[in-house]
């Protein structure tokens, strides 16, 4: 099974999305959104920008 992206109600009525790998493990969550549309655009904003986002340790 491929990963998917998963938007849902959480327990303040705020939309969230996390992404599940293809094993059904959490990889990301996204933040608290006021609408179900604004939960969509972040997913749509990490699948463009994801790819090149370098990956920098702090300490």
């Amino acid at each position: 099974m491929a990963a998917k992206f998963e938007v849902y109600k959480d327990a303040a009525g705020k939309y969230r999305f996390r992404l599940k790998a293809g094993n059904g493990e959490i990889i990301a969550v996204g933040e608290a959104y006021e609408s179900k549309a604004a939960a969509l655009h972040g997913i749509e904003s990490v699948k463009v920008n994801a790819a090149a986002a370098p990956v920098v340790e702090v300490e």
